[in-house]
């Protein structure tokens, strides 16, 4: 993992890990249960932030496990966001070179957009939670087109 993205609802702040490693201070981030690090897929994050050093991680919300709560089966970031709010989170730079000496303003945004969605899904959660202000809509997949057979 090179990079590590911390977001409140107005500010984003990405930690190059690659160029910093695990510091102190970002250690006790991870371990602290007074911040809620809100995120999906947080047991890969989790095995690649061990790699670049000891810690014991504390205070995660793995939204994916809550959703299911929800009885959402679409888990990626994309998908639950588009579903939630109808709206989509373009994924274009996510296979982009972060160990990159300068980051892109598209990787930066990309980044930012990334972590910001996770806090908006995770308010979503709660209010849909707390309200059961929903109703759960199976699409089911659409049958693919035949080919045709027949010569013109």
């Amino acid at each position: 993992m090179a990079l590590l993205q911390v977001s409140t609802e107005d500010t984003c702040f990405l930690f190059r890990l690659n160029r910093i490693g695990l510091c102190p201070a970002i250690i006790r981030l991870l371990e602290t249960t007074d911040v809620r690090k809100i995120g999906l897929s947080w047991h890969d994050d989790i095995a690649s932030l061990h790699k670049r050093g000891e810690f014991s991680p504390k205070g995660f919300f793995e939204l994916q496990e809550h959703m299911k709560e929800l009885g959402i089966e679409d888990m990626s970031l994309a998908k639950l966001y588009a579903n939630l709010f109808g709206e989509r989170i373009s994924k274009r730079e996510q296979l982009s070179n972060w160990d990159n000496d300068v980051l892109t303003d598209k990787q930066k945004g990309y980044a930012a957009t990334d972590a910001w969605a996770c806090i908006r899904l995770y308010k979503e959660y709660l209010r849909l939670k707390e309200t059961n202000d929903y109703e759960l809509v199976v699409v089911p997949e659409p049958e693919p087109a035949e080919a045709s057979t027949e010569a013109e």
